[in-house]
């Protein structure tokens, strides 16, 4: 079997709940993922899902274990916006990490505007309506809110 495209071994992210105690948000979680394959993360509210994933796209920074996507080990590296481009999180609910203030055609722009690859934001925006109909999302959403779409259109603009 190839390389894992993520590897994560004994994974730990402990927030400080107070002045001398300690959250332990996730603890010692190790899994691999294969190029091509997805992982479901399934558990009762508060069991740190959200906290694993984002500690794996190191928006939280581990407290202990290793993390390595595509074999370099990423867990302290500086610099992590590259790797971002190619690391994702899909919520089960999307709504709740939508920005109900952002239209559909805004919400698929952020990214491609922080990444700051295009030379135009007329270009950024025919990358969104490419991105759209590759999703199947009709262009007349463009200028809709997520509060107007049902879960699964809100699912393919993440």
């Amino acid at each position: 079997m190839s390389q894992p495209l993520i590897q994560v071994e004994n994974l730990t992210k402990y927030f400080r709940a107070g002045k001398h105690a300690q959250l332990h948000a996730v603890d010692g979680i190790s899994l691999q993922i294969q190029a091509g394959e997805t992982l479901g993360v399934v558990g009762e509210s508060g069991c740190g899902k959200s906290t694993l994933g984002r500690t794996v796209l190191r928006l939280h920074e581990p407290t202990s274990g290793r993390i390595l996507f595509a074999g370099e080990d990423i867990t302290r590296r500086k610099g992590v916006k590259q790797l971002r481009r190619d690391m994702q999180m899909i919520f089960q609910d999307p709504y709740s990490s939508l920005n109900p203030r952002m239209s559909v055609q805004e919400l698929i722009a952020e990214p491609l505007l922080v990444a700051g690859e295009h030379s135009s934001r007329a270009e950024v925006y025919e990358q969104v309506a490419r991105l759209m109909d590759t999703v199947g999302l009709a262009e007349r959403l463009s200028g809709a809110y997520p509060h107007e779409l049902d879960g699964g259109r809100r699912q393919r603009i993440g």
